[in-house]
Protein backbone atom coordinates (compact mmCIF):
# COMPACT_ATOMS: atom_id res chain seq x y z
CA UNK A 1 0.00 0.00 0.00
CA UNK A 2 1.27 3.58 -0.96
CA UNK A 3 2.71 6.19 2.22
CA UNK A 4 0.61 9.50 1.95
CA UNK A 5 2.48 12.14 3.66
CA UNK A 6 0.05 14.84 4.24
CA UNK A 7 2.53 17.92 4.73
CA UNK A 8 -0.19 20.71 5.37
CA UNK A 9 -1.22 22.76 8.58
CA UNK A 10 -4.85 21.46 9.77
CA UNK A 11 -6.98 23.97 8.38
CA UNK A 12 -5.99 24.25 5.09
CA UNK A 13 -5.93 20.44 5.04
CA UNK A 14 -9.81 20.30 6.45
CA UNK A 15 -10.49 23.49 3.71
CA UNK A 16 -9.56 21.27 1.18
CA UNK A 17 -10.67 17.69 1.89
CA UNK A 18 -12.98 17.92 4.96
CA UNK A 19 -11.99 14.82 7.06
CA UNK A 20 -12.52 12.74 4.16
CA UNK A 21 -9.04 12.07 2.52
CA UNK A 22 -8.27 8.58 4.58
CA UNK A 23 -11.94 7.62 3.06
CA UNK A 24 -11.13 8.98 -0.39
CA UNK A 25 -8.04 7.37 -1.21
CA UNK A 26 -8.89 4.04 1.03
CA UNK A 27 -8.04 1.04 -0.23
CA UNK A 28 -5.32 1.62 -2.17
CA UNK A 29 -2.99 4.21 0.07
CA UNK A 30 -2.14 4.84 3.57
CA UNK A 31 -2.30 8.70 5.02
CA UNK A 32 0.47 9.29 7.40
CA UNK A 33 0.73 13.10 9.13
CA UNK A 34 3.42 14.66 11.23
CA UNK A 35 3.43 12.98 14.48
CA UNK A 36 5.71 16.60 15.67
CA UNK A 37 8.43 18.71 15.20
CA UNK A 38 10.54 16.09 16.33
CA UNK A 39 10.76 14.28 13.01
CA UNK A 40 11.31 16.72 10.33
CA UNK A 41 11.80 14.47 7.69
CA UNK A 42 9.41 11.66 8.16
CA UNK A 43 7.44 12.71 5.04
CA UNK A 44 10.67 11.73 2.98
CA UNK A 45 9.43 8.46 4.13
CA UNK A 46 6.87 8.32 1.98
CA UNK A 47 6.15 7.35 -1.14
CA UNK A 48 3.32 10.00 -1.96
CA UNK A 49 3.91 13.51 -0.68
CA UNK A 50 0.68 16.36 -0.18
CA UNK A 51 1.91 20.04 -0.06
CA UNK A 52 0.67 23.39 -0.29
CA UNK A 53 1.20 26.70 1.30
CA UNK A 54 3.43 26.33 4.28
CA UNK A 55 4.84 22.93 3.51
CA UNK A 56 8.72 23.19 3.52
CA UNK A 57 11.06 23.40 0.74
CA UNK A 58 11.90 19.87 0.27
CA UNK A 59 16.65 18.81 -0.27
CA UNK A 60 18.38 18.75 -3.19
CA UNK A 61 18.55 15.12 -2.42
CA UNK A 62 15.16 13.57 -0.34
CA UNK A 63 16.28 10.06 -0.77
CA UNK A 64 15.00 7.31 -2.97
CA UNK A 65 11.62 6.62 -1.55
CA UNK A 66 10.05 9.85 -2.70
CA UNK A 67 8.14 9.01 -5.87
CA UNK A 68 5.44 11.78 -5.91
CA UNK A 69 4.83 15.14 -4.75
CA UNK A 70 1.05 16.48 -4.62
CA UNK A 71 1.52 20.20 -4.72
CA UNK A 72 -2.06 21.44 -3.76
CA UNK A 73 -1.60 25.04 -4.67
CA UNK A 74 -0.12 26.78 -7.38
CA UNK A 75 3.55 27.60 -8.31
CA UNK A 76 5.94 24.58 -7.05
CA UNK A 77 9.04 27.55 -7.55
CA UNK A 78 10.94 27.36 -4.01
CA UNK A 79 9.50 24.05 -2.78
CA UNK A 80 10.51 21.87 -5.34
CA UNK A 81 14.24 22.50 -6.99
CA UNK A 82 13.69 21.62 -10.91
CA UNK A 83 16.67 19.12 -10.64
CA UNK A 84 14.35 16.85 -8.70
CA UNK A 85 12.11 16.56 -11.81
CA UNK A 86 15.31 15.93 -13.89
CA UNK A 87 15.92 12.83 -11.97
CA UNK A 88 12.68 11.39 -11.90
CA UNK A 89 10.50 12.83 -9.26
CA UNK A 90 7.32 13.20 -10.27
CA UNK A 91 5.11 16.34 -9.83
CA UNK A 92 1.40 17.09 -9.93
CA UNK A 93 -0.01 20.98 -8.88
CA UNK A 94 -3.93 21.59 -7.93
CA UNK A 95 -3.85 25.15 -10.10
CA UNK A 96 -6.56 24.47 -12.19
CA UNK A 97 -8.70 24.09 -9.09
CA UNK A 98 -7.92 27.36 -8.59
CA UNK A 99 -8.86 29.22 -11.94
CA UNK A 100 -12.36 30.33 -11.64
CA UNK A 101 -11.88 31.45 -8.66
CA UNK A 102 -9.40 33.79 -9.60
CA UNK A 103 -10.79 34.65 -12.82
CA UNK A 104 -13.81 35.79 -11.30
CA UNK A 105 -12.41 37.84 -8.82
CA UNK A 106 -10.54 39.60 -11.98
CA UNK A 107 -13.97 40.52 -13.66
CA UNK A 108 -15.06 41.53 -10.14
CA UNK A 109 -12.37 44.39 -10.23
CA UNK A 110 -12.59 45.25 -13.36
CA UNK A 111 -16.04 46.08 -13.16
CA UNK A 112 -15.58 47.69 -10.37
CA UNK A 113 -13.03 50.12 -12.26
CA UNK A 114 -14.87 50.35 -15.42
CA UNK A 115 -17.71 51.90 -12.88
CA UNK A 116 -15.37 53.28 -10.24
CA UNK A 117 -17.61 51.32 -7.46
CA UNK A 118 -14.77 51.57 -5.08
CA UNK A 119 -14.44 55.32 -5.25
CA UNK A 120 -18.25 55.17 -5.07
CA UNK A 121 -18.21 52.83 -1.76
CA UNK A 122 -15.93 55.05 0.11
CA UNK A 123 -17.56 58.40 -0.90
CA UNK A 124 -21.07 57.12 0.24
CA UNK A 125 -19.67 55.68 3.42
CA UNK A 126 -17.75 58.77 4.18
CA UNK A 127 -20.03 61.51 3.16
CA UNK A 128 -23.63 59.37 3.37
CA UNK A 129 -24.55 61.83 0.19
CA UNK A 130 -26.11 60.28 -2.48
CA UNK A 131 -27.14 63.03 -4.87
CA UNK A 132 -24.19 65.25 -4.75
CA UNK A 133 -21.06 63.07 -5.00
CA UNK A 134 -21.04 63.62 -8.71
CA UNK A 135 -20.11 60.12 -9.42
CA UNK A 136 -20.24 60.42 -13.55
CA UNK A 137 -20.42 57.50 -15.75
CA UNK A 138 -19.02 54.17 -16.26
CA UNK A 139 -18.09 51.85 -18.70
CA UNK A 140 -20.01 48.42 -19.51
CA UNK A 141 -17.72 45.40 -20.11
CA UNK A 142 -20.01 44.97 -23.51
CA UNK A 143 -18.25 46.89 -25.92
CA UNK A 144 -15.00 47.35 -24.01
CA UNK A 145 -12.26 46.29 -25.29
CA UNK A 146 -10.03 44.15 -23.19
CA UNK A 147 -6.23 42.58 -23.76
CA UNK A 148 -5.46 39.49 -21.63
CA UNK A 149 -1.97 38.93 -22.09
CA UNK A 150 -1.17 35.32 -20.93
CA UNK A 151 -3.66 32.34 -21.81
CA UNK A 152 -2.94 30.30 -18.82
CA UNK A 153 -5.79 28.45 -16.93
CA UNK A 154 -7.13 32.08 -15.10
CA UNK A 155 -6.62 33.99 -18.47
CA UNK A 156 -8.33 31.35 -20.13
CA UNK A 157 -11.41 31.45 -17.51
CA UNK A 158 -11.17 35.16 -17.88
CA UNK A 159 -11.73 35.34 -21.56
CA UNK A 160 -14.76 32.99 -21.10
CA UNK A 161 -16.30 35.48 -18.83
CA UNK A 162 -15.56 39.09 -20.51
CA UNK A 163 -16.44 37.38 -24.19
CA UNK A 164 -19.91 36.55 -22.48
CA UNK A 165 -20.32 39.53 -21.22
CA UNK A 166 -20.08 40.85 -24.37
CA UNK A 167 -16.15 42.13 -24.99
CA UNK A 168 -14.23 42.82 -27.73
CA UNK A 169 -10.71 40.66 -26.57
CA UNK A 170 -7.18 40.94 -27.68
CA UNK A 171 -4.91 38.24 -26.56
CA UNK A 172 -0.85 38.20 -26.30
CA UNK A 173 0.73 34.61 -25.65
CA UNK A 174 3.18 33.54 -27.42
CA UNK A 175 2.83 29.72 -26.74
CA UNK A 176 -0.87 30.50 -28.73
CA UNK A 177 -1.37 30.21 -32.43
CA UNK A 178 -4.49 32.88 -33.77
CA UNK A 179 -6.66 29.91 -34.74
CA UNK A 180 -6.83 28.85 -30.84
CA UNK A 181 -7.27 32.41 -29.71
CA UNK A 182 -10.00 32.63 -32.15
CA UNK A 183 -11.67 29.31 -29.86
CA UNK A 184 -11.23 31.35 -27.23
CA UNK A 185 -13.19 34.41 -28.63
CA UNK A 186 -10.09 36.45 -28.94
CA UNK A 187 -7.53 37.97 -31.73
CA UNK A 188 -4.20 37.29 -31.25
CA UNK A 189 -1.78 40.40 -31.52
CA UNK A 190 1.38 41.97 -30.28
CA UNK A 191 1.99 43.43 -26.99
CA UNK A 192 2.11 46.58 -28.54
CA UNK A 193 -0.78 46.52 -30.53
CA UNK A 194 -3.08 45.29 -27.18
CA UNK A 195 -1.57 47.87 -24.93
CA UNK A 196 -2.45 50.69 -27.54
CA UNK A 197 -5.82 49.45 -28.10
CA UNK A 198 -7.18 48.12 -24.87
CA UNK A 199 -9.14 50.06 -22.12
CA UNK A 200 -8.68 47.39 -19.89
CA UNK A 201 -5.47 45.02 -19.69
CA UNK A 202 -5.58 41.76 -17.53
CA UNK A 203 -2.41 39.85 -16.64
CA UNK A 204 -3.09 36.28 -16.45
CA UNK A 205 1.03 35.28 -17.36
CA UNK A 206 4.01 33.39 -15.47
CA UNK A 207 6.73 35.18 -14.33
CA UNK A 208 9.63 33.53 -16.58
CA UNK A 209 12.37 35.36 -17.65
CA UNK A 210 11.13 36.87 -20.72
CA UNK A 211 7.80 38.12 -18.49
CA UNK A 212 9.89 39.52 -15.66
CA UNK A 213 8.85 43.01 -15.68
CA UNK A 214 7.12 43.13 -19.18
CA UNK A 215 5.18 46.49 -18.75
CA UNK A 216 7.70 48.98 -17.99
CA UNK A 217 7.39 52.62 -18.45
CA UNK A 218 7.82 52.39 -22.45
CA UNK A 219 4.73 49.94 -21.96
CA UNK A 220 2.62 51.31 -19.69
CA UNK A 221 2.68 54.66 -21.64
CA UNK A 222 0.99 52.78 -24.78
CA UNK A 223 -2.18 52.31 -22.90
CA UNK A 224 -4.78 54.96 -23.41
CA UNK A 225 -5.89 58.02 -21.27
CA UNK A 226 -8.28 55.90 -18.45
CA UNK A 227 -7.26 52.96 -19.20
CA UNK A 228 -7.56 50.18 -16.45
CA UNK A 229 -4.69 47.58 -15.18
CA UNK A 230 -6.03 44.40 -13.59
CA UNK A 231 -3.39 42.44 -12.48
CA UNK A 232 -4.18 38.98 -10.11
CA UNK A 233 -1.29 37.17 -11.57
CA UNK A 234 2.47 38.18 -9.97
CA UNK A 235 3.97 41.67 -9.60
CA UNK A 236 6.72 41.00 -10.84
CA UNK A 237 5.27 40.69 -14.36
CA UNK A 238 5.64 44.69 -13.97
CA UNK A 239 7.80 47.49 -12.71
CA UNK A 240 6.01 48.30 -9.92
CA UNK A 241 7.79 51.99 -10.07
CA UNK A 242 6.70 52.51 -13.43
CA UNK A 243 3.06 52.07 -12.97
CA UNK A 244 3.17 54.28 -9.80
CA UNK A 245 3.75 56.62 -11.98
CA UNK A 246 1.32 56.58 -14.11
CA UNK A 247 -1.47 56.00 -10.91
CA UNK A 248 -0.13 59.17 -9.57
CA UNK A 249 -0.70 61.61 -12.30
CA UNK A 250 -4.51 59.74 -12.65
CA UNK A 251 -3.65 58.73 -16.49
CA UNK A 252 -4.37 55.15 -15.48
CA UNK A 253 -6.19 53.41 -12.72
CA UNK A 254 -5.67 49.76 -11.54
CA UNK A 255 -7.02 47.18 -9.14
CA UNK A 256 -4.59 44.64 -8.01
CA UNK A 257 -4.50 41.74 -5.64
CA UNK A 258 -0.96 41.18 -5.68
CA UNK A 259 2.14 42.77 -4.57
CA UNK A 260 6.03 43.07 -3.80
CA UNK A 261 6.11 42.93 -0.72
CA UNK A 262 3.27 40.40 0.60
CA UNK A 263 1.48 41.46 3.26
CA UNK A 264 1.11 45.00 2.09
CA UNK A 265 2.91 47.73 4.52
CA UNK A 266 1.58 50.01 6.77
CA UNK A 267 3.54 52.77 5.11
CA UNK A 268 2.94 51.46 1.51
CA UNK A 269 1.75 54.36 -0.67
CA UNK A 270 -0.45 51.85 -2.25
CA UNK A 271 -3.36 52.81 0.56
CA UNK A 272 -3.14 55.95 -0.59
CA UNK A 273 -3.91 56.18 -4.27
CA UNK A 274 -7.34 57.26 -4.88
CA UNK A 275 -7.55 55.03 -8.30
CA UNK A 276 -6.60 51.79 -7.13
CA UNK A 277 -8.85 48.85 -5.83
CA UNK A 278 -6.80 46.86 -3.73
CA UNK A 279 -7.24 42.70 -2.46
CA UNK A 280 -5.15 41.70 -0.28
CA UNK A 281 -3.86 37.61 -3.01
CA UNK A 282 -7.27 36.31 -2.07
CA UNK A 283 -7.86 34.88 -5.59
CA UNK A 284 -8.10 31.69 -4.67
CA UNK A 285 -9.99 32.09 -1.02
CA UNK A 286 -13.48 30.36 -1.94
CA UNK A 287 -14.83 27.46 -0.47
CA UNK A 288 -15.47 26.18 -4.26
CA UNK A 289 -11.50 26.75 -5.28
CA UNK A 290 -10.69 24.60 -1.80
CA UNK A 291 -12.24 21.71 -2.71
CA UNK A 292 -11.26 21.50 -5.98
CA UNK A 293 -8.27 21.83 -5.27
CA UNK A 294 -8.59 19.09 -2.71
CA UNK A 295 -10.34 17.03 -5.50
CA UNK A 296 -7.75 17.14 -7.63
CA UNK A 297 -5.32 15.94 -5.23
CA UNK A 298 -6.93 13.40 -4.44
CA UNK A 299 -7.62 12.33 -8.18
CA UNK A 300 -4.20 12.46 -9.19
CA UNK A 301 -3.02 10.54 -6.49
CA UNK A 302 -5.57 7.73 -7.01
CA UNK A 303 -4.62 7.75 -10.78
CA UNK A 304 -0.62 7.03 -9.74
CA UNK A 305 -1.71 4.31 -7.65
CA UNK A 306 -3.27 2.59 -10.31
CA UNK A 307 -0.89 3.55 -12.92
CA UNK A 308 -2.45 6.23 -14.99
CA UNK A 309 -1.11 8.93 -16.38
CA UNK A 310 -1.41 12.31 -14.09
CA UNK A 311 -3.76 14.84 -15.36
CA UNK A 312 -1.64 18.01 -13.88
CA UNK A 313 1.79 16.52 -14.27
CA UNK A 314 4.75 19.48 -14.10
CA UNK A 315 7.27 18.34 -16.55
CA UNK A 316 10.91 20.17 -16.66
CA UNK A 317 9.85 21.46 -19.74
CA UNK A 318 6.67 23.69 -18.10
CA UNK A 319 8.24 23.59 -14.72
CA UNK A 320 8.74 27.63 -15.30
CA UNK A 321 5.52 28.18 -17.06
CA UNK A 322 3.54 26.36 -14.19
CA UNK A 323 3.06 29.46 -11.81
Amino acid sequence: MVAVFVDLPPVLESELFGSELEGRLAPLARVVRPSGPADPDARLAADVLITGWGSRPLPADPGERLKLVVHSAGTIRGLIPPGLLERGLRVSQASAGMAQSVAELAVYLTISRLRDLDRVDRVMTGRRDWAGAGFGLGLTLAETTVGVIGASRVGRAYLKLVVAAGSEVLLHDPYLDESEAKELGARLVPLEMLLARSTVVALHAPVTAETRHMLGADELALIPDGGVLVNTARSALLDTDALLVELRSGRLSAAMDVFDSEPLPADSEWWQLPNVLLTPHLGAQTWHSRRTQGSIVVTEIRRYCAGLDLQHEVYPSTYDLMA
